[in-house]
């Protein structure tokens, strides 16, 4: 019996132990200081694993072994700490932050670039007062460039008497850097928090950047609710600017931080579309928290899709209006 028990518990520590050498030499492919040693290192601790694979005597001390070897590359890789000197790409280059004043809310850093495509631009960086009490409301962009398992949520606030003010969670990149799927799984990237009007951070993803899709949905908070969001992004917003944070791809992304810094006791229900979050809108439809005008999913989907009206409406100051005309909801 006791045979099969340790049988048993190799067979199933056997994935575990190879998912983290595999995770090792990630780490040390993507984090490793100086950039021109990375491959070396990962090349280095992957002949050591198999090195101790051969040399080591007993299934148990093999494990023990790369096990130590796994932890040893993680004590090094806890200890790289995020950073707000780097010298960082023009689009992220400032990091936002408000200025709370009772009802009167300061934005600074507000992002509204002039985009004649995706790499030029005029920056543009603004400071901006609105007041809580004409928060009306929250909608809710989601852009699609490749699987239809993956999209960018923008979420959008509303007031009586201002522009709306976006809020888009990305990865802050260094100049010369691209985003990698992998490389968001280790700490290649610092999390911004980007404050913009519309005309920037939406008409870029619709009318500049190639083969993005974008939907626009109006969410079912009141008023009351959407003050609270709005409070909540602004305390992450200054907690950010205050304390850089790392993005990862699984746990720190553009979802799952809207969720986490939502106080626990009114975070909704942990989904698997908070991961795969390009079924994001199909999870909001299913809980009522977008407005659906009594249409099927797919139909409302479909009558979401704005790209062809933001394009006509790029260079219209009246933008924000005309992406939301005769579209359900609005």
């Amino acid at each position: 019996m006791k045979s099969i028990v340790r049988s048993l518990l190799s067979l199933l520590t056997w994935p575990a132990v190879a998912l983290a050498t595999l995770w090792a030499a990630g780490a040390l492919a993507f984090d490793f200081p100086w950039p021109a040693l990375r491959t070396p290192a990962a090349l280095a601790f992957a002949a050591l694993a198999i090195l101790l694979l051969w040399r080591i005597p007993g299934s148990a001390r093999k494990r023990m072994a790369l096990a130590a070897a796994v932890a040893a590359v993680a004590a090094w890789w806890l200890k790289l700490r995020p950073s707000h000197d780097r010298p960082w790409q023009p689009d992220v280059a400032r990091l936002a932050h408000a200025d709370i004043n009772g009802d009167v809310i300061t934005l600074h850093n507000v992002r509204n670039f002039d985009y004649r495509s995706p790499t030029d631009f005029t920056p543009r960086w603004e400071t901006r007062t609105v007041n809580l009490s004409r928060l009306t409301g929250a909608d809710i962009a989601i852009g699609y460039w490749g699987s239809a398992w993956m999209a960018h949520p923008i979420i959008s606030f509303q007031f009586e008497d201002a522009p709306p003010v976006c809020f888009s969670i990305e990865t802050r990149k260094e100049i010369g850097e691209s985003y990698s799927a992998l490389g968001g799984l280790y700490r290649q990237f610092e999390l911004t928090y980007i404050v913009a009007d519309e005309r920037d951070v939406i008409r870029l993803r619709t009318s500049f950047r190639q083969n993005e899709d974008v939907f626009l949905y109006r969410t079912t908070l009141t008023p009351e609710l959407a003050r609270r969001r709005f409070l909540d992004y602004l305390g992450a917003l200054n907690h950010l600017h205050a304390t850089p944070h790392w993005y990862n791809a699984l746990t720190t992304n553009c979802t799952t931080t809207i969720r986490a810094q939502t106080d626990p006791t009114r975070r909704q229900p942990w989904d698997w579309r908070l991961l795969a979050n390009g079924k994001g809108d199909e999870m909001m439809y299913e809980r009522g928290q977008i407005v659906t005008a009594g249409l099927p999913f797919p139909d409302l989907k479909r009558r979401a899709h704005i790209n062809e009206t933001a394009r006509a409406a790029t260079t219209s100051p009246d933008f924000s209006r005309l992406i939301r005309q005769g579209r359900p909801g609005f």
